[in-house]
């Protein structure tokens, strides 16, 4: 996540055309891809081979966060997974299909549907970690990853465990994926220059980008967190979740769901809306959904949302669907204990519906204890995160 958070300071963009396959003949062909993957040592190569990219991506994420927060000596039974993805296997559901319909169907491999399973994540980091606590898998679109963290947290808060890893994992970049969302004609289309394609909040924004990826938290009680001595970088204050019931794909248009959900999560917490310093928004780049969160912004927080600086990491790195709101929590982690925001790049041109400050184009240094990671998905599913400064 080090190069990652780098990145997002720098301003860089992580969108390019698509190298993994030929998209040429699509109306787009540009991705937030994973590239230069490496597993080092992580897992054998042979057992990687059948792996799906999903379930890699989460083993490296898990791996990550682990070796950060270097949690030794707790006990197996009390220890557990939440990880989430929107379509799970969905590389080798397709490669299978294939083997099928070319070479019949007792070619097909053994290892199939126990890797194509959304939940194949979360069982193979227990696998491998040897976690025999609460482990299964959560599913609700492009909010899944903050449902994740968030159903962990409450895992711990039951006393069902003590240790949880939670997130979200996505590999969604496939011909058929690609060729369902421009069909949907919510894509940006951009043939000259990738980087300028996700332009969250501003007028001429034109749509979201596909993007890959994961993200994985080390959940615990934060007293045993503290007497252990672990870095700690924020601490889970609340979570919020609501449905838009409006339509399957579009936001309802006054953001409703959207500030009913960043209500819950300060409500359950306790804070206060002025403790609030920074939103990471959901901001995808396309024309309703930016202007409907801008909304729901404005009736949560009054005038004090012209005070708030509401930036949209997205514009660097695409949409990342199930993993983006445990992503998107990380950085509201990470803003925390560095002091610093990242910003949204590619903010040229205001639009009157988004008046907010976006952060536009340049990270800032500021000191803020307070962070809300918004994330909302397909189905009207919306889940936010609020995370503070550990005392």
């Amino acid at each position: 996540m080090a190069e990652t958070w780098h990145g997002l300071l720098e301003g860089r963009s992580g969108v390019d055309f698509i190298k993994t396959f030929d998209a040429s003949d699509y109306p787009v062909s540009i991705a937030g891809e994973v590239h230069d993957f490496a597993l080092g040592d992580l897992i054998p190569p042979k057992e990687a081979k059948r792996l799906d990219r999903f379930i890699l991506f989460a083993r490296k994420a898990a791996e990550e966060a682990l070796g950060d927060i270097r949690l030794d000596g707790y006990a197996p039974e009390r220890a557990g997974v939440v990880l989430g993805s929107c379509v799970g296997g969905f590389h080798d559901l397709m490669r299978q299909t294939e083997i099928v319909r070319e070479r019949g169907p007792d070619r097909v491999s053994p290892w199939f549907l126990p890797n194509m399973l959304v939940d194949s994540a979360s069982g193979q980091l227990a696998i491998s970690l040897g976690m025999t606590g609460p482990n299964y898998a959560v599913v609700s679109a492009c909010a899944t990853g903050s449902h994740a963290i968030s159903e962990a947290v409450h895992v711990i808060r039951r006393g069902d465990a003590d240790v949880m890893l939670a997130g979200g994992t996505e590999a969604c970049i496939h011909p058929v994926i690609l060729a369902g969302f421009c069909a949907m004609r919510g894509l940006a289309q951009e043939s000259s220059d990738p980087t300028r394609a996700s332009r969250p909040f501003d007028l001429t924004r034109a749509g979201f980008v596909m993007a890959e990826g994961a993200g994985i938290v080390m959940l615990e009680e934060i007293e045993a967190a503290k007497a252990r001595g672990a870095t700690i970088y924020a601490e889970v204050l609340g979570a919020g979740s609501s449905n838009d019931a409006y339509h399957m794909a579009a936001p309802e248009p006054d953001g409703d769901g959207v500030a009913l959900m960043m209500k819950v999560a300060l409500e359950s917490s306790g804070v206060q809306r002025e403790r609030v310093g920074y939103i990471n928004a959901h901001g995808t780049s396309t024309p309703l959904g930016d202007a409907a969160e801008t909304k729901a912004i404005r009736e949560v927080f009054g005038k004090y949302a012209y005070d708030l600086a509401v930036s949209s990491t997205k514009s660097m790195t695409g949409h990342m669907f199930g993993a983006a709101g445990a992503v998107e929590a990380i950085v509201c982690a990470l803003a925390i204990h560095h002091g610093v925001l990242p910003p949204t790049i590619n903010y040229v041109t205001p639009d009157p519906e988004c008046d907010l400050d976006y952060v536009p184009n340049v990270a800032r240094e500021v000191e803020i204890d307070v962070a809300l990671s918004n994330a909302m998905g397909l189905g009207g599913h919306n889940g936010c995160l609020l995370l503070g400064r550990s005392e």
